[in-house]
């Protein structure tokens, strides 16, 4: 499903390389890191994000590197679901606005995966809420929705859980997991929270390596 091989990146006058991977459908694989250890870099070196010095990225045995701008774009809207540390809403509007948005843009409706998806996060009674009401931990929870919309095969999550106590890390952990095996996925976590080592029977440390 993903390999990388070889990969580095050039930042600030040095060369970050990083370990390759081979992770099959439905995996869910931790990558650990403390600031500056090029974690967030290498979740977007495989999520298209960012172009690598060296080495590639195949996703289902195609090298994105070689597909154009609009290629890639296309490919990550139908593939990939990104979870970014801190989370981006269009603040006018609700929760279910910005949801039905993000399925809009793949020509998509479905209000029916919508009300399914937040009940599993407790929040379908919140649906018509304004943004600004949300906590933290409600947020993170309703881009997990937004990432998991459109059903994508890759979960790509930027330190989703660095903001949150140990109970709503709990919470968000479970949740990526439950959803990401509904749907095969492969889940991909950076962060440098300790907490998730023990939570993850695959995982890399970057300090280590």
């Amino acid at each position: 499903m993903i390999q990388t091989k070889d990969l580095s990146i050039k930042y600030e006058n040095k060369r970050i390389n990083f370990p390759d991977l081979d992770i099959s459908p439905g995996n869910h694989f931790l990558i650990l890191g403390r600031s500056g250890s090029g974690k967030t870099s290498f979740l977007n070196l495989i999520g298209g994000l960012l172009s690598p010095n060296s080495g590639y990225v195949k996703i289902n045995n195609e090298n994105i590197a070689l597909l154009s701008s609009n290629e890639l774009d296309k490919f990550r809207g139908l593939n990939i679901g990104f979870i970014f540390q801190t989370p981006h809403f269009i603040k006018s509007l609700n929760i279910n606005d910005n949801l039905l948005l993000s399925q809009y843009f793949l020509g998509n409706r479905d209000q029916n995966h919508i009300n399914t998806l937040l009940e599993k996060v407790e929040l379908l009674n919140r649906k018509k809420a304004p943004l600004h009401e949300l906590s933290e931990g409600e947020k993170q929870r309703i881009s997990i929705v937004r990432a998991l919309i459109n059903k994508p095969k890759i979960i790509l999550a930027d330190e989703p859980t660095s903001a949150l106590d140990d109970y709503s890390c709990d919470i968000v952990i479970d949740l990526l997991k439950d959803l990401s095996q509904e749907n095969n996925s492969v889940l991909i976590i950076v962060t440098h929270d300790k907490r998730l080592k023990d939570k993850f029977k695959q995982f890399i440390d970057l300090d280590a390596s």
